[in-house]
């Protein structure tokens, strides 16, 4: 074996629990459940004030531009915290920093409830974003604890599943809470859920770095681990293309508010409603990622899922900008795009982290804040575009045009070897 293709191998991963025993599916069922939950506080954190921009952009007296800029703030707050929080927990473990930004985010989540202007309510995005930052890196991480490859793959798809219900939910939870109080009321929700996150990680979850696979937390060494990773051709390929389908995911969240209330006329409500159809088209593809593994590769699926992400934004810019089809000739277009996008999503991360399994909380961390980042800088294009469908068509087709040709220029997934499933991927 060469060098290359020893740096290129997927680093097996330890099968274990804490306890030396194998994963049985009754510990990685509860494994899936508690970073689940951990990991929704992101989408419900990002969705659950959506139907509410356009009240906070009059109660504020400020502009779409400037109130969409504090989701911005929360996706760039979800970035760096990411890449602090994973160099962290592969020093100190999971569970400590897991608990810690949780923490952080309650005490933003708290004091935007007395946010007086824009400006503080940004900032406290920012920082809101931070500590949500924990549940999506150390989830990632715990997966690669414990899997790798094609398990990985799996195991992040029934992940997807059990946090799904988080961008469903989230807007018609935001709806109803708007209905009995005003948007402040929003974020007193997702304090009293962060604090219920606090007590549940601190009886139900189990760590799953034991102290003699940790790094040690020395500045030197930390850029050293992201030195490595930023070496590797395909893992920083296969980071850029999860980041820029994310973006395009972020594109349509930044703008689905707008486009659905101000321009087509909806109410909060029924934005709500039809936002979360979208999202159950999201969450189907990331169920049948697991059916679709067993006959084919995740290089194969990931590039099945960004082809066709591309074909539907085609067909979803010509609709918007010839107005056919009205509500609906942009509303199909975005669930196939969606539907596109939840191919990708669990293959992507999961080709990633499976190369760098000896540094799982940091190359997690990279992943994250590249998804977020690139996020943060495509989506507020929306709003300079315009904040209309075809603004919104725009930015989601470029950003689905760009993670295509980093995949096949960069990536190029036909050179990727297979990945064989993992001992005990089929416990679950």
């Amino acid at each position: 074996m060469t060098l290359r293709e020893e740096r290129s191998a997927p680093t097996p991963a330890p099968t274990s629990t804490p306890t030396g025993g194998p994963p049985t599916q009754r510990s990685l069922l509860g494994t899936v459940l508690v970073l689940g939950a951990f990991v929704a506080i992101g989408p419900l954190t990002i969705d659950m004030y959506l139907p509410a921009l356009p009240t906070i952009t009059a109660e504020l007296q400020t502009t779409e531009a400037a109130v969409q800029l504090t989701l911005t703030g929360t996706l760039v707050g979800l970035a760096l915290g990411q890449l602090v929080l994973g160099p962290l927990s592969d020093a100190l473990g999971r569970k400590g920093p897991l608990l810690a930004g949780t923490a952080l985010h309650v005490v933003s989540s708290v004091l935007i409830l007395f946010a007086p202007d824009i400006t503080t309510l940004g900032v406290l995005r920012v920082l809101q974003g931070v500590g949500t930052s924990a549940g999506a890196v150390i989830a990632l991480a715990v997966v690669r604890d414990s899997l790798s490859g094609r398990a990985a793959a799996t195991m992040l798809s029934r992940l997807f599943l059990v946090i799904g219900a988080a961008p469903v939910l989230a807007p018609t939870i935001g709806g109803l809470v708007l209905g009995a109080t005003t948007w402040r009321g929003v974020f007193a929700v997702l304090a009293v859920y962060g604090v219920a996150l606090l007590v549940l990680g601190s009886l139900a979850l189990r760590e799953t770095l034991p102290r003699e696979r940790r790094q040690p937390l020395r500045v030197r060494a930390t850029v050293r681990t992201f030195g490595s990773l930023l070496h590797d051709r395909v893992y920083l390929g296969l980071v850029a293309v999860a980041g820029l389908t994310m973006a395009s995911l972020f594109s349509y969240v930044s703008g689905a508010s707008f486009v659905y209330q101000e321009e087509f006329g909806l109410d909060q409500q029924q934005f709500a409603f039809l936002f979360g159809a979208g999202a159950v088209w999201l969450i189907g593809a990331t169920q049948l990622n697991p059916v679709f593994l067993r006959r084919f590769e995740p290089a194969q699926i990931l590039l099945g899922g960004s082809l066709a992400a591309v074909g539907a934004a085609v067909v979803l810019v010509l609709l918007a900008t010839s107005g056919l089809g009205g509500l609906w000739g942009v509303a199909l277009p975005l669930w196939a795009v969606l539907f596109a996008g939840g191919l990708a999503l669990p293959n992507a991360p999961a080709l990633a982290l499976s190369r760098h399994g000896e540094a799982a909380g940091s190359a997690a961390a990279l992943l994250g804040a590249v998804q977020f980042g690139v996020g943060a800088l495509v989506s507020p294009l929306v709003g300079v575009l315009g904040n209309d469908a075809t603004a919104m068509a725009v930015v989601i087709l470029g950003a689905a045009l760009a993670a295509t040709a980093v995949l096949l220029a960069v990536v190029r997934p036909w050179q990727l070897g297979p990945v064989d499933v993992e001992p005990g991927a089929g416990a679950h």
